[in-house]
């Protein structure tokens, strides 16, 4: 029912019902599109600011993508409708508005390209979708497959949703002259200064056909009649009506008919946007429809093709073979594409808050390192004088800092080190560190260097009398809202992470040469880790923090959100754990938070308002913050668990990430393991018959730790200063595994090995053995063959 292709470009769903809410998705720097197995999508645009051209069918209000989608009925959706002219029989493709089960099915995920394969009766209907690199446009082929051994009389109807455009002014007609169904709109506004920005914008949506059709409706209303949309009246009979729309709302439809002689197929293509007026619609039909190369290929296929390459040069710095098969094809054809994303779109919007924008170039590192170099520097320019980092890094000249970006958070700081460490550590680009860029609130130029040391001591000083970081209205944790808002409350996360990022910037400036500076931090860390004792250890775990009114929480006497994952993994990280105190919280994380589906965020989820922490309260239990399994929380702690030898306990809960591989698995979690969700439900304790439902929200955080998890964890493949440090961490029952590690331009073909006799890892570079196991003075374009032999554990 559910596997990869044996190309692993695809992988493949084979029922409509059994994972109904399955999903792939489709990005361009100016768009995404995740549509799911039944035929129901998502899409927006940027203009500058996220926009939609496919609409529910009532006003929406602008929000990010939901979690956990609820999909209904007249939900946007792209479908065909088939009719049998003799007959009068009806079927759908994919499976939605009618429900028919096909005789055949098939939902393929590919990395640049959606399809479906439905069957019903011997009519087959094969729809791909598809995006150029850079236009803002979906590209949809539909082909008709005639399998019986007669001719055959058929109608197909490509129904594309437009909804409810604007309470202002909405309408849409047929242009025969543009083969496309044109829908019109104004965007709502209120202010007369708004304007200037409203009459710019992209308020047409059409449906542009390369073969004109036998007839058309763009009346929602009239296509449905009293059949709905799950039997639209339109389609009952003979043709469409060829009506239009009047402050009605808009749908697209065309209508082919088909007189199909046996074994015959028939492809229809189509693009499907907005536009900002019929102009741009007649431009687009040239380029995509008329205009042709001297080898007779038109736009439309080398758009295909662009689309394809654009996608594949988001290739990782690894390629793996190991005894897990599934996760060999995730890491090696799925976790890269979902990195590539994240640091080439900034998550489609103009002010991504600090903490994402920075560990999302992170995991550019990893594929194209002078993006995330550049946008190091972006973010370190938005900067203050004073050393602190704003919530949000603005990316347009238009854009401003909006919803949570307006709320004042404390973490940002700490992710300036971390991430441009891991940033050094891949491409041993120390030149960075001196390049100078200016403040936001001071044009005067300093170095990298300067601007971090800056951002290391704002950390410092932002803390109460006992020496903890405050929290104000949240740090890593969104929605922790009320722990400080009274200026008071600190957090012990905070604290933990900023201990942690002294100690990578010391390790940075030491191996630069600024050894005073590296000593000042590595002091500050050792203070933060006997504060962070005094006041936060717990008896068996770490507490969360202390809020306004002075109350320790994330603690073994609440009620409810008494223990917390991240103040564990990072205590670890900071070395205030001690031996005995890691034995301890390796206990109680794997009694109190860890799950058939990974660790959970923090348990037991709270269940009502907790005022003295804030609104993560108030989110059902097991979901987002309050108690799921949080993968950007549960890769923080894989990475810990790395850090200090827990290897077996960190690739137990990496292999949770991913759906599977048992079915029973997959179905629970509801997904195909194409990506890493934000979250699946947790609550595991207290709800158990929702616990491990994916959110289905690719956006997340966690993709640029789990690839370390790998790289610096799993295979010990960490670049250093002098080359390339080899240390891999296997769980215990992996006897062997092989990895091509791309790694500052030349090629390390790296074969893994477990050998009785060896008592310590052991590195052959080339067949000599190598000192400390590191490859140094690795250079570009040359090919190393490396043999690490492990021992054999009993």
């Amino acid at each position: 029912m559910i596997g990869a292709t044996e190309d692993n470009n695809y992988y493949e769903l084979t029922s409509p019902t059994s994972l109904p809410k399955a999903t792939g998705f489709l990005w361009n720097e100016k768009m995404m599109i995740q549509v799911n197995c039944r035929g129901y999508a998502v899409a927006q645009f940027m203009q500058p600011e996220p926009a939609k051209y496919s609409h529910g069918p009532n006003m929406e209000a602008k929000s990010f993508m939901q979690p956990e989608q609820p999909y209904y009925i007249n939900h946007p959706g792209r479908f065909v409708f088939v009719k049998d002219e003799v007959s009068g029989e009806v079927f759908s493709a994919p499976y939605e508005p009618v429900r028919k089960l096909p005789d055949q099915y098939k939902f393929s995920v590919g990395k640049h390209d959606i399809k479906w394969r439905v069957q019903s009766g011997d009519i087959v209907i094969e729809m791909s979708l598809s995006l150029p690199k850079a236009d803002v446009a979906e590209m949809w082929r539909v082909k008709v497959i005639n399998l019986s051994k007669q001719n055959r009389k058929i109608s197909i109807y490509p129904y594309f949703t437009v909804g409810y455009m604007s309470w202002m002014n909405q309408s849409g007609e047929y242009n025969e002259e543009l083969q496309s169904i044109v829908c019109s709109s104004v965007s709502p506004y209120q202010k007369y200064q708004d304007y200037a920005t409203i009459k710019n914008f992209s308020d047409k949506t059409y449906l542009l056909a390369e073969e004109k059709p036998y007839s058309w409706e763009v009346s929602e209303e009239a296509f449905e009649g009293e059949g709905g949309i799950t039997m639209p009246s339109a389609v009952l009979e003979e043709e469409l009506a060829k009506g239009d729309s009047r402050y009605e709302m808009p749908v697209c439809v065309f209508q082919y008919k088909l007189d199909m002689k046996p074994g015959e197929e028939k492809e229809y293509r189509f693009l499907f946007g907005p536009a900002k007026d019929e102009k741009e619609i007649d431009s687009i039909r040239f380029k995509y429809f008329l205009d042709k190369d001297q080898n007779g290929k038109d736009g439309f296929r080398l758009a295909e093709k662009e689309y394809a390459d654009y996608i594949a040069e988001g290739k990782g710095c690894i390629q793996i073979n190991t005894p897990d098969q599934d996760l060999d094809n995730f890491v090696n054809h799925w976790l890269p594409r979902q990195m590539y994303y994240h640091g080439i779109t900034n998550r489609l919007t103009t002010d991504p808050q600090t903490r994402n924008y920075l560990q999302d170039n992170m995991g550019m590192s990893y594929i194209k390192p002078q993006i995330a170099r550049a946008a190091f520097l972006h973010a370190l320019s938005q900067q203050n004088e004073n050393g602190a980092m704003p919530d949000g890094i603005l990316l347009h000249k238009d854009a401003e800092l909006k919803y949570i970006n307006q709320v004042p958070h404390t973490d940002h700081c700490v992710w300036l080190p971390i991430c441009i460490g891991a940033y050094l550590e891949e491409t041993g680009d120390s030149t960075i560190l001196n390049e100078l860029v200016p403040f936001a609130d001071n044009k005067e130029k300093v170095t990298v260097n300067e601007h971090i040391d800056r951002a290391m001591r704002w950390l410092i000083s932002d803390r109460d009398g006992r020496g903890l970081n405050y929290i104000k209205q949240g740090d890593w944790c969104d929605p922790m809202n009320m722990v400080g808002y009274k200026g008071k409350g600190v957090s012990g996360w905070l604290t933990m992470a900023s201990a942690y990022a002294f100690i990578i910037w010391a390790d940075i400036c030491e191996q630069n040469g600024r050894s005073l500076v590296s000593s000042e931090f590595r002091l500050e860390a050792d203070k933060s880790n006997k504060i962070i004792n005094k006041y936060l250890w717990d008896g068996e775990w770490y507490g969360r923090g202390i809020t306004d009114d002075n109350v320790v929480f994330g603690i073994s006497k609440d009620k409810e959100g008494k223990i917390f994952i991240n103040p564990q993994g990072w205590s670890l990280l900071c070395k205030a754990a001690d031996e005995s105190k890691k034995e301890k919280i390796l206990k109680s994380v794997a009694e109190q938070l860890e799950t058939p589906y990974g660790v959970e965020k923090l348990a037991p989820s709270y269940t009502s308002m907790r005022e003295d922490v804030g609104r993560v309260t108030q989110k059902h239990p097991g979901t987002a913050e309050n108690g799921a399994v949080y993968n950007h929380a549960a890769a923080f702690y894989i990475y810990a668990l790395y850090t200090v030898g827990e290897n077996d306990n960190a690739y137990r809960l990496l292999r949770k990430m991913l759906p599977g591989p048992d079915m029973e698995d997959i179905i629970r979690r509801g997904q195909l393991p194409v990506f890493i969700p934000n979250y699946y439900r947790g609550a595991y304790r207290q709800f158990p018959r929702t616990a491990g439902r994916s959110s289905h929200l690719f956006n997340t955080g966690t993709i640029s730790w789990y690839y370390r998890c790998l790289t610096d964890g799993l295979f010990g493949l960490k670049g250093i200063k002098d080359g390339l440090s080899i240390n891999p961490k296997l769980p215990s029952h992996w006897q062997e595994a092989s990895v091509i590690r791309n790694f500052r331009g030349a090629e390390l073909q790296i074969e893994i090995k477990r050998e009785s006799g060896i008592e310590a890892t052991e590195v052959y570079v080339d067949g000599k053995l190598a000192d400390g196991g590191i490859v140094k003075d690795v250079k570009k374009d040359m090919v190393y063959k490396v043999l690490v032999k492990m021992p054999v554990l009993e």
